[in-house]
């Protein structure tokens, strides 16, 4: 299979927050041990519902727009590399500027690292280690036909809006089928006013107890 057809896929709602992805990605060896995955509650005051977070490779990376010592590489194929240990100066620009909360700032190595969808394995024709191992496919490495065969109720979108900013991704986010919408408002919930939750119980009483 040709590995330019193969695409990175996230399915938010098969996430079952059992953290093999973080685990997975904390053993490539790029990344020192350290997992470059974020794995985030959703609501976590009211649900357990995660959602795992890896770089979206933008067409137009703002992290890479940002950084001052020009360290941060996009490669020819999209993929948003890690920082340049010799050219990085761990300003955090990246970090703060990253629409999706991406880079870490890792201090004791003074370098920004972040998910470069195993270039290491990709770039040879093997899966990235969090699509490997996710046993719910929530982390998805493979063709758009493979996708569109198997969850026939739900399709990719790849353009995200913060505010007036549209961003234009390389990884694919699915969503329900019959969804209108081209693009995610990421912001859109900010303006939202909170929903009221209550909880009704039933209280037994035993009498002449």
């Amino acid at each position: 299979m040709n590995r330019d057809e193969m695409e990175f896929f996230i399915d938010p709602a098969r996430c079952i927050g059992c953290q093999a992805c973080v685990h997975a990605c904390s053993e490539c060896d790029t990344h020192k041990g350290h997992s470059m995955i974020h794995l985030d509650y959703v609501d976590r005051a009211t649900s357990t519902q995660t959602v795992p977070t890896v770089c979206m490779h933008c067409d137009s990376p703002t992290c890479a727009d940002v950084c001052p010592a020009d360290a941060i590489k996009r490669s020819d194929d999209g993929r948003v590399m890690t920082a340049r240990k010799p050219r990085c100066i761990a300003c955090n620009n990246c970090v703060l500027a990253c629409p999706f909360g991406v880079p870490k700032m890792m201090t004791e190595f003074d370098l920004m690292m972040k998910c470069d969808m195993c270039y290491d394995r990709t770039s040879t024709g093997r899966k990235p280690m969090c699509a490997t191992v996710c046993p719910s496919q929530a982390l998805f490495y493979g063709t758009r036909e493979e996708v569109e065969r198997q969850r026939k109720r739900s399709r990719s979108i790849n353009q995200f809006q913060f505010g007036q900013q549209v961003v234009r991704t390389k990884v694919n986010m699915m969503v329900p089928k019959d969804s209108a919408f081209d693009q995610l408002d990421i912001t859109a919930a900010m303006h939202e006013p909170p929903v009221g939750r209550s909880i009704s119980l039933n209280v037994l009483t035993l009498e002449g107890g």
